[in-house]
């Protein structure tokens, strides 16, 4: 629940707008709401309120393209 939780605040301050706690599975980079700056703060956010680092090279656009799957993937590593 905490992963969850903390995600969807990062994604909510980095996106700038709340649908990504109303859609889960929304497409962040096609719709424009995420970019490699977003991402770098989303990871810089991950590791310092999870404990969880990510490297940037580690961020497949594929596999994080939606909040479930972020979320899913930071769930299966802690």
């Amino acid at each position: 629940m905490e992963i969850k939780h903390t995600v969807l605040e990062l994604l909510e301050e980095i996106c700038q707008t709340d649908v990504v706690k109303e859609n889960l599975n929304i497409e962040l980079f096609e719709e424009g709401l995420l970019d490699s700056f977003g991402v770098v703060s989303l990871l810089m956010g991950i590791e310092e309120k999870l404990g969880i680092r990510v490297g940037i090279s580690e961020v497949d656009r594929e596999q994080w393209s939606t909040p479930n799957k972020i979320i899913a993937i930071l769930e299966n590593w802690a």
